[in-house]
């Protein structure tokens, strides 16, 4: 034992020794994808930027693989992972190749419909959260219809008016309901709103609206619709916005998770 060495600093040296070090901390990194998925996420990107746009026609896959510096067969796999995103189309032919879709504004309805139903009624996307969205988008279109209608607009409100008034049914109601506000949002002259808007629609209806809905509340719903038109008929957009949040704020007991 060395000078100045006493039992107990040894065998807490020894027991210091005996210890394992900690193992060190994961590294910051992020794992690597694998090579096709890598491609077709750079691909992605060069669409939603604009670099390429609607029409455009890739290069062929050999050229695509050298760019990328990976396989025929890498450039393949991505290319299906875009197409099943519906972002690209092959083309057969001697004119043929892969070119970057064309999004018709139904389509991205019809995705948002499938992806909003799939997520309603969980902790995800609940009820509340669906209707207050809508209220958030509506109440604006009501006051920007008023701002923007044409009378071919307020025409057709209140022929969907008088159709109400007079259907019968759960399903058609809703049905006329859903029609009514359609036309408010076409009034905004903002397409988005409308590929935005349709698919909450749809969702509310087909898993949401309550099946004993008294008679008495669509004929509250149909003065209300009445009140929401006076307004967006004389311009009044503060009008219009404020008769729509009171209207949809009511219509909220026609929902039922």
């Amino acid at each position: 034992m060395g000078q100045g060495s006493t039992p107990s600093t040894a065998r807490q040296n020894d027991a210091t020794r005996a210890t394992p070090s900690a193992a060190p901390s994961p590294l910051p990194v992020s794992r690597l994808r694998p090579a096709y998925q890598q491609v077709a996420d750079q691909l992605r990107e060069l669409i939603l930027n604009g670099s390429l746009t609607s029409g455009h026609r890739l290069p062929p896959e050999a050229d695509l693989g050298g760019d990328f510096g990976v396989s025929r067969s890498t450039v393949r796999e991505a290319l299906r992972v875009l197409a099943s995103q519906g972002l690209v189309r092959t083309v057969r032919g001697t004119t043929g190749g892969t070119f970057v879709s064309h999004v018709e504004p139904d389509q991205v309805s019809d995705y948002l419909e499938t992806s909003i139903g799939l997520m309603s009624g969980s902790d995800t996307l609940t009820l509340a959260d669906i209707l207050e969205a809508r209220e958030m988008l509506e109440v604006r279109a009501a006051g920007l219809a008023a701002r923007r209608r044409e009378p071919r607009h307020v025409d057709a409100l209140r022929a969907a008016m008088e159709r109400e008034k007079h259907s019968r049914g759960r399903s058609v109601k809703f049905n006329e309901h859903r029609h009514f506000h359609g036309i408010i949002i076409e009034a905004t002259g903002n397409g988005l709103l409308t590929v935005m808007t349709e698919p909450v629609f749809r969702v509310l209806q087909s898993r949401f609206l309550s099946p004993d809905v008294p008679r008495e509340f669509w004929a509250q719903v149909d003065r209300e619709h009445e009140t929401i038109v006076d307004r967006i008929d004389a311009g009044d957009a503060e009008g219009a916005a404020e008769a729509m949040q009171v209207h949809l704020s009511r219509i909220r007991d026609a929902y039922h998770d």
